[in-house]
């Protein structure tokens, strides 16, 4: 997969941008809304930077869109302008035909938290109306979310192979393959491998409300 990593990390930087500058925030705007230091940011959208999946947890709850749909805006970014994440357009028969048939395991972008090693396939396209991703959570790596990165959706986390500690809030459950869990209201949430085994995991994503 490395051969198509770096594409994405510019891809992700495009959308940052994009998403910022189409609310009209400065860079101190969006770091102030985000907890995310200007500096970083500025590297982050200038390629510079791969961004943690914790700072890409802070940006996506700064723009009220899920970390899943930040990714996968950025993973569809080539031909999908006027599509989803851009206000006033309404889509068409062909934006709801574009990435419909086969799609190969090779051709799936992965992104890869450069922090944990987490790493990230988009299984359906951009104009599908859920959001499927494939996760796989490394041995000991912990990642966690604000409550804000869940706003706007509706989620499904299934576990696939291995074992996921889920920290719901207050609330913290083991998970096992086959087992899921259906978020309700946001909440800040941790994904925690306790264990020395990959763990992997779909997450699918529908959108109740538009920010």
């Amino acid at each position: 997969m490395s051969n198509i990593v770096d594409p994405l990390v510019g891809r992700i930087a495009a959308r940052v941008r994009t998403e910022r500058e189409r609310r009209r925030w400065t860079l101190a705007q969006l770091a102030d809304a985000s907890g995310v230091s200007q500096a970083m940011i500025s590297r982050i959208e200038r390629g510079e930077s791969s961004p943690t999946a914790v700072v890409l947890g802070k940006l996506s709850a700064a723009f009220q869109l899920s970390v899943a749909s930040l990714l996968a805006l950025a993973e569809g970014a080539e031909g999908t302008e006027g599509t989803e994440g851009t206000e006033g357009t309404e889509g068409t028969d062909d934006d709801t035909d574009r990435g419909a048939g086969v799609r190969r395991r090779a051709e799936a972008a992965e992104w890869r938290d450069p922090g944990t090693g987490y790493r990230r396939r988009q299984i359906t396209g951009p104009a599908f109306p859920a959001e499927i991703a494939e996760i796989v959570l490394p041995a000991g790596a912990r990642v966690p979310y604000p409550a804000a990165a869940f706003a706007f959706v509706r989620q499904v986390v299934w576990v696939l192979d291995g074992r996921l500690t889920f920290h719901d809030g207050d609330t913290v459950h083991d998970l096992e393959p086959g087992d899921t869990i259906e978020l309700g209201a946001p909440a800040d949430r941790v994904f925690t491998n306790t264990t020395e085994a990959d763990c992997r995991y779909a997450v699918v994503l529908t959108r109740d409300t538009r920010p």
